[in-house]
């Protein structure tokens, strides 16, 4: 088993370090799309920092004041920008590979298709994102840590689950955008339905209490329990944000849920992917 697991790391470092080769090839290009990713960034920034300018938190009596809120965002980053890192590129391609004929030689190699679909590239101008995200979480604990009211400084348990949760976060994302992927198969081309994917992910980006009320309770209950979205995020936030102890039984559930969701999600996710490869025709057929 270990022999397996270090041929599969292998063989990840060697995709790795030949996007790093491609990326570096065009270093200009490289930086710009680094640029980019900051710009975004520092525009989010701003916009929320002009939002504080008029309210003490997001949402009534939700807790989510400025620092908490930026941690929030910061987590954000943190699990967007791996996603996008590591599986966004091979997902865009996936549809392309199918159109090709590419796909006919990666069933061909001996290693697990999915695996080898998942991580063939890496974005490695994407992680400058999670370098901003970063800072912001750095200065938001320092500055909540300091505070003259109501300071507060996270536990190392609360860390690790906080490590713990937010790749809890990414496996729930790569699990949807892996699903959608795999309906090209079915459908040819299917850049809709991946779009479809910007637009869900969106509801993750705010906490979760600005839905559980009046129009918004559906939705909450749809991206909490049906296509858990609203996990990805909100529970990390919540445990670096948030004293891990005293906590309540109606927040303990959601952090089990998360766990429960993430693992339904990748089987959920294998399960589409190899039901869709069993009905595809090769390119030459």
């Amino acid at each position: 088993m270990w022999s397996e697991i270090n041929r599969y790391r292998r063989v990840f470092l060697t995709f790795a370090q030949n996007s790093l080769v491609r990326d570096m090839t065009f270093r200009t290009n490289f930086v710009i799309e680094c640029l980019s990713s900051l710009g975004w960034t520092l525009m989010n920034v701003g916009f929320y920092l002009i939002i504080f300018e008029h309210t003490n938190s997001i949402g009534a009596d939700s807790g989510w004041d400025r620092e908490k809120f930026f941690l929030f965002l910061a987590t954000t980053w943190f699990i967007n920008s791996l996603v996008q890192a590591f599986f966004m590129p091979n997902a865009e391609e996936f549809s392309e590979l199918i159109r090709t004929g590419g796909l006919d030689f990666a069933l061909l190699k001996p290693i697990d298709t999915q695996f080898l679909i998942s991580f063939r590239r890496v974005s490695w101008s994407s992680l400058a994102n999670f370098g901003a995200g970063l800072v912001i979480a750095v200065v938001s604990l320092w500055q909540l840590a300091t505070r003259e009211i109501d300071p507060y400084v996270p536990s190392a348990m609360s860390f690790v689950l906080y490590v713990l949760f937010c790749g809890c976060g990414v496996a729930i994302m790569y699990s949807l955008m892996i699903c959608l992927s795999a309906t090209s198969i079915w459908l040819g081309r299917n850049q809709t339905l991946y779009n479809f994917w910007f637009y869900i992910t969106n509801f993750s980006r705010y906490p979760m209490e600005i839905y559980n009320r009046g129009w918004g309770q559906p939705l909450y209950g749809l991206f909490t329990f049906v296509i858990p979205v609203l996990v990805v995020v909100n529970v990390p936030a919540r445990l670096i944000a948030r004293p891990v102890e005293p906590r309540g039984d109606s927040e303990w559930w959601l952090v089990g849920w998360a766990l429960v969701a993430t693992v339904l999600s990748v089987l959920a996710s294998r399960w589409v992917f190899r039901t869709a490869l069993g009905s595809y025709r090769s390119a030459s057929s």
